[in-house]
Parts: C-alpha cells; structure tokens; sequence
C-alpha cells in the first residue's frame, strides 16, 4: 500500500505542476520580454520627428522581427542634463526594472559649457545606482562642436570611456556616428529622421554583447 501510496502521490504532483504551467499567468511570465530603459536627452527622445521614426521605435522593430525578448521603455527627456537625470533616475529603476539601461545622457550639459567634473559626478551616481540594481549598462558617449575649444571638448570627452573603465561597463564611444551633415535637422544639432537607422545600428552594435 506505501508503494502504491507513493506512486500516486509522484504522479498527482506532476498533474499539478502541469497545470499550473498551463495557465495563462505562467505562460505570460516564462515569456514576458525583459525591459531595456533608454535613459538619454533630445537625442534619444526622438525631437522633432515622429516617435516611430527615433532609433528608440526602429530597434523595437528590430528586437520584434528577430523575435529578441526585449521592451524598449524609452525614458529619455528632451533638454535632460545629467542633474536632471539622476534626480529622477531611482523611481525609473523601481518602476521599470531593467534587464539593460541606455545612458545616453551629458550633451545638454556640454553645449552648456557645466563643469565637467559635475558631469562626471552625476553619471557616476547614475552608473553606480544601476550596478547596485544589478542591471547591464551600456553607456552611450557624446562629442561637442569644436566651437567648444579644445581643452574643454578634450575634457568632456574623456568622461565617458574613463567611466566606463571604472563601472567596467559596454561603451558606444559616439551615438551619431556615420551620420552625415546632411542628416541633421535645421538647427544642426539634432539629427533627422533619415539618420535614425544609422544611430540605431550603432547602438545595436555595442548593445549585442549584453542581449542574452
């Protein structure tokens, strides 16, 4: 009777554990997408063209048609700074939950001539946040018009792969990369809609290491 009892104490658990995988709410958990946060300024926001247009909407469709089970969650701000961005960084990291953080933050505050050590500073706290929440990060850099000077354009530069060395995170050393003059909008500082491909295969490229 023990041995009967057993056998079909073995085979009940096994019924249960089925059907439990069987519901609805079990599948949707073995197969929810895992989010990637993209954390960024104007550039990432998708300024002055349609959103399906950004390279944000373009990787999406990219994950899609390769069946990656990522969610874009774009966070980013247009005229975000990396003050801005720290500020209101722990709420995103609690609601959201990453697998992967974007930062493509500091061209506001470049263009505003801040302190380069206040901009390291904050994307400091920024990167540490996300080690402490054990998400990935790529970290996305920034270049300024020359019309900067030298020393400073030198200076703010080297934040982001001297960062990326210390929080041994993925570094993209230049989100606009390849695109040409000739892709920009009518302020020349933020790029059209015909260069979002272009960015978004940069962003691919140094994301693929932290995709599973």
């Amino acid at each position: 009777m023990k041995k009967i009892s057993s056998s079909i104490l073995i085979i009940l658990k096994r019924a249960l554990l089925l059907a439990a995988l069987c519901l609805p709410g079990a599948v949707q958990a073995a197969s929810a997408p895992e989010n990637i946060l993209v954390f960024g300024d104007s550039l990432s926001a998708g300024y002055g063209i349609d959103t399906q247009d950004s390279w944000p909407s373009l990787l999406q469709q990219e994950f899609d048609r390769s069946r990656k089970p990522y969610k874009i969650v774009n966070a980013s701000i247009s005229g975000e700074t990396t003050l801005g961005g720290r500020q209101r960084y722990t709420k995103l990291l609690e609601q959201y939950r990453p697998a992967i953080v974007i930062v493509a933050l500091g061209a506001n505050d470049g263009l505003r001539g801040y302190s380069t050590t206040e901009i390291e500073r904050n994307l400091h706290e920024i990167l540490a946040q996300t080690s402490r929440s054990r998400a990935k990060v790529l970290l996305v850099g920034m270049k300024l018009p020359p019309n900067y000077g030298e020393i400073y354009t030198r200076q703010f530069q080297a934040i982001f792969p001297r960062l990326a060395a210390k929080h041994r995170v993925q570094l993209l050393p230049f989100l606009l990369e390849g695109v040409t003059t000739e892709q920009f909008q009518a302020d020349y500082l933020h790029p059209a809609a015909a260069s979002q491909p272009q960015i978004m295969r940069n962003v691919l490229r140094a994301l693929k290491p932290l995709l599973r």
